[in-house]
């Protein structure tokens, strides 16, 4: 449709760092998108060769916490060109801190966006890099029943890869001579993101989601929570009944990182104001 002239011009297009306009909150600046646009935006917007891989994240608890810790991760997350509230705790901050964000968006609910556009899907070059067989089987029978001409390649990394220097650049070189448009990481955080961040000048221009067990989720290998907990913000909740030690441990320490890292945002912002 065309411009009205006099009238107001429509905001740019996000293309990455040189677009963002909005302040940074926990060192990182959030985009307004909901489920559709994220998921819409990243299967009609292709990369282009200046730009590079374009990586999107979706920040929990856990995300802020451990870049208090670990540098890498931290400038993975904030060089992430997309980056929208996963966890409730974040996304109720950053309403706090005045940002107006239609919702909070998690990995898995725009790996199902994406799946209920199987066209748009199998127009891109997509590589999976997932935690094993299971999960690579499940997407390759998906594939087969809903876009079974597409194009992609199926990944599953050792464990540990993320200390293998050399696995690390064959790995990013395969991506690349794959012409990947759509380079999805099911390898969980922060190997997924540190992953993109150190080899950026080998990967393609591509869309990089970093999405954990998304997949799993949507492909129903992993039981996900009740709809009402959804509603409720209680995800965590259904994790620890699944999963009591592994995820008391993480959630412990996660909950403490993530309130230092927010009296630490409280106090950085202060300090900017004039």
């Amino acid at each position: 449709m065309e411009q009205l002239s006099g009238g107001p011009k429509p905001p740019p297009p996000y293309t990455g760092v040189e677009r963002r306009v909005r302040k940074p909150l926990l060192s990182m600046r959030l985009r307004d998108f909901d489920v559709a646009q994220a998921a819409s935006y990243m299967l009609t917007t292709p990369r282009t060769a200046h730009e590079g891989v374009g990586l999107f994240v979706t920040p929990n608890i856990q995300h802020i916490a451990d870049m208090r810790s670990n540098p890498e991760f931290a400038a993975a997350m904030q060089g992430a060109q997309i980056v929208v509230a996963d966890g409730f705790p974040v996304f109720r901050y950053a309403q706090l801190r005045g940002q107006a964000l239609p919702g909070r968006i998690t990995g898995r609910e725009v790996v199902d966006a994406m799946l209920a556009e199987p066209d748009r899907l199998a127009a891109h070059r997509m590589v999976f890099v997932v935690d094993g067989e299971e999960t690579a089987e499940a997407i390759r029978a998906w594939i087969a029943d809903h876009i079974p001409d597409a194009a992609y390649d199926m990944l599953i990394p050792p464990f540990g890869f993320e200390n293998d220097p050399a696995y690390g650049v064959g790995l990013a070189e395969r991506i690349a001579d794959f012409e990947t448009t759509l380079l999805f990481l099911c390898v969980g955080a922060p190997r997924s993101e540190i992953f993109v961040h150190r080899h950026r000048p080998l990967l393609p221009p591509c869309w990089a989601l970093c999405v954990g067990q998304s997949f799993k989720i949507a492909l129903g290998l992993t039981v996900p929570p009740p709809a009402m907990m959804v509603r409720l913000n209680l995800e965590w909740l259904w994790r620890i009944l699944l999963e009591p030690r592994r995820m008391m441990r993480r959630y412990g320490p996660s909950s403490v990182g993530f309130l230092a890292s927010v009296v630490t945002d409280l106090r950085r912002n202060r300090q900017r104001r004039p």
